[in-house]
């Protein structure tokens, strides 16, 4: 999957570097790290499998080829054992730390072990990249910083109060990275992702995000469900959009370090749009979906419009988003299709569905 544009390619290319990152194998970080190794980089990945996939990693790094492949290691490890922190920050370059337990409605089933992961990994990987003079250090942070605040689009510098477990961690993050650099003049730059999508992104769990749940749903053809009135926006941010801003937060000048940034594309999609959006790509590919979604109760935590105002990346990361919605979908869909088809096929055998793949 093309990740760069040529120019950032050849930036990249220019200087060798180690890289760490975390949540390696998660959807992520194993696009990360096939950018990276793509691209001349030595790659370290750390993760515990809490929510990534081995598969995801084989995947990667098939991707690449043996030769880059060899520029890769892996350790198993939790960012919430200070030690673990310790054994893989040694000889790195640039940090990216993609490890986190994701989901609003997690955090509130489950907000001890949220916090222990998003706010106790990220301060003890922190920590250990101050003391180990680590040059970079980039983090996922997270739009649902933006909490209660009602105005868009997004700015960074104006948010409200959190909603959810979830973002009180991703706000502790920022509020870390703020005191970090004052206390002591180490620069931790923050991506505030807005609902990124794309391949390998896990479709199962009751904690899956909307695009691939819907995909996987419509593909095995079973009902989707909507929570409130359809009428929730969002800004779907395609995974490519992501790497590039992981990029070049990383190879940005000192400047524009320590600062948090807006990952999106800046516009909106309600939930009934993407419903429509995602059936009619699945038909390009031969999949026909007749069912209509079915509407539930709000849930507990939910943003009621979320949409960035990307300018501040664009000016001071040259960051210039490569995917729409319709763009990301016409690369992610394919990518469900190829690795759920057979079992959508299967499905629609017993069940006498009018998928077919």
């Amino acid at each position: 999957m093309q990740h760069l544009s040529p120019e950032l390619e050849a930036s990249l290319r220019a200087v060798p570097r180690r890289w760490l990152v975390t949540g390696a194998a998660g959807f992520i970080g194993s696009n990360l790290i096939e950018c990276l190794l793509r691209n001349g980089q030595t790659v370290v990945g750390l993760d515990n499998f809490a929510t990534g996939y081995q598969r995801n990693l084989d995947e990667a790094l098939a991707s690449v080829g043996t030769g880059s492949a060899k520029r890769f290691s892996f350790i198993r490890g939790d960012v919430r054992n200070y030690r673990d922190c310790e054994a893989v920050i040694d000889g790195i370059d640039v940090v990216l730390h993609q490890a986190a337990l994701g989901s609003v409605p997690r955090s509130i089933a489950d907000p001890v072990a949220t916090h222990d992961t998003n706010a106790t990994g990220f301060l003890n990987l922190l920590e250990c990249a101050r003391l180990a003079a680590v040059d970079r250090f980039i983090y996922a942070a997270s739009s649902s910083t933006y909490g209660d605040e009602p105005s868009l689009p997004k700015i960074e510098e104006r948010i409200g109060e959190p909603l959810s477990p979830y973002a009180v961690t991703k706000l502790i993050n920022e509020l870390y990275a703020a005191v970090y650099a004052r206390s002591f003049g180490y620069k931790a730059t923050g991506l505030r992702y807005f609902n990124v999508f794309g391949p390998r992104q896990d479709p199962d769990g009751a904690y899956a995000a909307v695009i691939p749940k819907w995909t996987a749903a419509m593909l095995l053809n079973q009902p989707v469900t909507i929570f409130g009135d359809g009428r929730t926006s969002r800004d779907y941010c395609f995974v490519a959009n992501a790497v590039q801003a992981n990029i070049r937060a990383a190879l940005a000048p000192d400047e524009a370090q320590g600062e948090v940034y807006n990952v999106a594309v800046g516009g909106r999609t309600t939930l009934v749009e993407l419903f429509e959006r995602i059936r009619s790509t699945l038909a390009l590919h031969q999949v026909r979906y007749d069912l209509e979604p079915v509407f539930a109760d709000f849930r507990a935590g939910d943003v009621r419009h979320s949409e960035a105002d990307i300018s501040k990346a664009c000016r001071l990361l040259d960051f210039v988003p490569s995917h729409d919605l319709t763009e990301g979908l016409a690369q992610a869909v394919p990518w469900y299709v190829a690795h759920l088809g057979r079992e959508a096929v299967g499905a629609c055998t017993k069940q006498g569905c009018t998928s077919a793949n």
